[in-house]
């Protein structure tokens, strides 16, 4: 979006979006300058979801569940808010005005004062017969004698009125539900707010009571019927193990089989030692097949002999010690001799010599033991067999009752487990109802001042609003404007190069010379002289570059400017001394003398004579435009010969071609013309129609740009 182009309309309307936006909030000032005084009042309530203090049994451990408390306050709020209530509140409103008309918040409606004396006590009968019994009133009340809601509701009590200036909430997440209510009575105001509050509380308890005893009644009943299945479960099993004569088979099966266990083992342990006793007299048997010598743990006869043998053989070395002269020979041989006897010596008095005939009594002695043990024990295998039968048998009769027993005990188990939760459930709710948090009123609703005036708060939302609307109006205007204003508009709507911007001139009759004389120093005038100066260097530099001297002024359309412009771009190129040749055009020449505008020629009469007049500044030759065709003229031959003639005469030939609109005409100059330039009125749109003219112009080789006209 163009900014600047936004800021420039909204200054374009910048009176409407000052005068209206005064002007609505001046007819607001009057309309809410005798608006009546309000008065508000607000009642607490207190619900001891939060306080701990009003709470009987309190959970240090048990952490704020935040979403399940702001659901019970939303639940409380709109049950606050329910038909039932708000009915309720109705009647009490009605029912205080009906029957104090002194003390009456509201002035008598139309409705009421219709009905008279007798009326009125009738219809306090039935407000109050439907205030006992806490029915909703609603638009189908009306069809009896009296119209019950429309009463009502003509009194602003019914419950659209008063939701429109009712607000329950709960303030800043604390223990409270506020009730706060705005009227133009202050003891209106009060009196709505404690009576809803006082009602809500009653009825809510008394649906809550109403709740829980029927959530008792039901828990009683089932909790009853679970303690029969209990009951009835616990005979079963009682009658089964007294029919079987079991107490408890969980424990007499154990003890049995511990019994039975410890048996084998028992016999195990026998079978064990009469193996080992067996072993036991076989290493006896053969030790004593052995002899004398394998009955003791050492033999001296052959160390004994031993001894002998080495002190005979000292002697003969001590004698040949002697006899030798103590050679040192000898003397090695007496000491190992005497090492040796040492040796054996020692020997013999270590070893644990037994007496082999002891050793011999002693194992026969442990034989017959053994022997003895070993037939006690094969006796009391025969005993443990005997005990092993008869528990075997004790256990396998009471394998058929296992499975039956534990059906009726784990029966037994379920019904009681089923019945204690059910007991416990029934426990908590009724301790709950006992011990339940109760809905207070806080803080009564009182009386207050009036309040601000909202006067200044209607009068600036009437203002901001009407000043928004217009604002709204203004922008819609600019984004659905798809008129083109400026070069960089026209550039992107085209998609072509812009060779320059010419500005509107206000002055309704205006000619060239005028514009570039006796105006100079006029802003607006000078403005388009530079400008159009501007223009002349682009189109001269694309003559220069192409070698060219026609150039073709177009349009889309035929009203667009172009003639003026062919006009004041032949006067600019002829104040640069070039001779100009203008074709058509809205202009007079210039004598070469005087400089004042002459009488021009006409181009199909030099298309015949092949003659034209020259002037020092500007030769103009007209064109006839109830010619529906050049080449009808002329052909084409001709034509181009008579153009080559115009070249070798002037230097510069502008032709103010026919709009695009009038597209025959316009291609057939278009034929003759070197270098194109099209023309677009600075305001307009380019329509769908145009859109086709558009890629006709642009396809054209010649053509080098366009030129906004009459901008503003």
């Amino acid at each position: 979006m163009d900014i600047k182009s936004f800021l420039r309309l909204l200054g374009k309307y910048k009176w409407v979006l000052i005068l209206v936006p005064l002007l609505t909030g001046g007819i607001t000032y009057f309309l809410v300058k005798n608006l009546p005084q309000q008065y508000s009042s607000e009642a607490q309530i207190a619900t001891g979801l939060i306080d701990q203090s009003k709470q009987v049994v309190v959970n240090s451990n048990q952490n704020t569940d935040i979403f399940k408390i702001n659901q019970q306050f939303s639940n409380i709020i709109e049950r606050m808010k329910m038909r039932r209530i708000m009915s309720i509140l109705s009647y009490h409103l009605i029912l205080h005005d009906l029957e104090d008309p002194k003390a009456s918040f509201r002035p008598y409606s139309k409705q009421v004062s219709k009905l008279g004396q007798a009326g009125i006590d009738e219809v306090i009968r039935i407000y109050k017969e439907r205030l006992l019994n806490k029915q909703v009133i609603a638009i189908g009340d009306n069809a009896g004698k009296y119209p019950l809601y429309d009463i009502i509701s003509s009194m602003g009590y019914d419950n659209d009125n008063i939701a429109n200036n009712l607000k329950i909430y709960r303030p800043d997440n604390s223990d409270f539900v506020n009730v706060y209510y705005v009227s133009e009575n202050p003891l209106l105001s009060t009196f709505l707010v404690n009576t809803l509050s006082s009602e809500f509380i009653n009825n809510y308890g008394q649906d809550v009571n109403l709740n829980q005893n029927n959530s008792i009644e039901l828990l009683d009943s089932l909790m009853k019927k679970k303690e029969a299945a209990m009951n009835e479960k616990n005979a079963a099993l009682k009658d089964f193990k007294m029919k079987n004569g079991v107490l408890n088979l969980d424990k007499q099966s154990e003890m049995v089989y511990a019994q039975i266990s410890q048996n084998e083992e028992r016999k195990a342990q026998a079978i064990r030692d009469i193996q080992a006793n067996q072993r036991a007299i076989a290493d006896i048997d053969a030790t004593l097949k052995g002899g004398i010598d394998n009955l003791s743990s050492g033999n001296s006869t052959a160390d004994n002999r031993r001894i002998i043998s080495l002190k005979n053989q000292l002697k003969i070395a001590n004698s040949a010690y002697i006899d030798g002269n103590f050679t040192a020979a000898d003397k090695n041989k007496v000491d190992s001799l005497t090492r040796l006897i040492n040796g054996v010596s020692s020997k013999i008095s270590d070893e644990n010599v037994t007496n082999p005939q002891a050793s011999r009594q002693g194992l026969i002695e442990r034989k017959l033991s053994l022997e003895t043990t070993i037939s006690q024990a094969k006796g009391s295998l025969k005993s443990i067999d005997n005990e092993l039968s008869v528990l075997k048998a004790k256990y396998n009769t009471m394998v058929p009752f296992d499975a039956g027993i534990q059906n009726y005990e784990r029966d037994a188990e379920l019904a009681t487990k089923d019945y204690m939760n059910s007991l416990d459930t029934y426990n908590q709710n009724r301790t709950g109802q006992n011990v339940a948090l109760k809905l207070q009123l806080a803080q009564l609703g009182l009386p207050g001042l009036p309040l601000a005036s909202k006067g200044i708060i209607y009068i600036a939302l009437s203002y901001i609003a009407s000043l928004f609307l217009c604002f709204t109006w203004v922008l819609m205007m600019f984004l659905l404007d798809r008129s083109i204003r400026d070069s960089k508009q026209l550039a992107q709507a085209t998609k072509s190069v812009v060779l320059g911007a010419v500005p509107y001139l206000s002055y309704p009759d205006i000619n060239i010379r005028e514009l570039w004389k006796s105006k100079e120093n006029d802003p607006e005038f000078l403005s388009f002289k530079n400008l159009l100066r501007s223009l002349r260097f682009e189109i001269s530099d694309a003559l220069k570059k192409n070698n060219s001297k026609i150039v073709g002024i177009t349009s889309l359309d035929s009203n667009e400017g172009k003639s003026f412009l062919s006009g004041s771009l032949a006067y600019a190129f002829a104040m640069m001394g070039e001779k100009v040749l203008l074709i058509g055009g809205e202009t007079k020449k210039v004598m070469s003398d005087s400089k004042e505008l002459a009488l021009s020629q006409d181009f199909e009469t030099f298309l015949v004579k092949r003659e034209i007049q020259t002037e020092d500044l500007i030769t103009i030759l007209n064109k006839n435009d109830a010619n529906s065709s050049l080449l009808e003229t002329q052909s084409s031959t001709s034509l181009r010969k008579g153009f080559e003639v115009l070249k070798d005469e002037f230097d510069v030939i502008i032709i103010d071609v026919d709009g695009l609109k009038d597209l025959n005409k316009a291609k057939e100059w278009l034929l003759f013309t070197e270098l194109n330039v099209a023309v677009f009125e600075s305001g307009r749109s380019i329509s769908e129609p145009q859109k086709e003219l558009l890629s006709y112009i642009k396809g054209q080789p010649g053509f080098i740009g366009w030129v906004l006209n009459k901008v503003k």
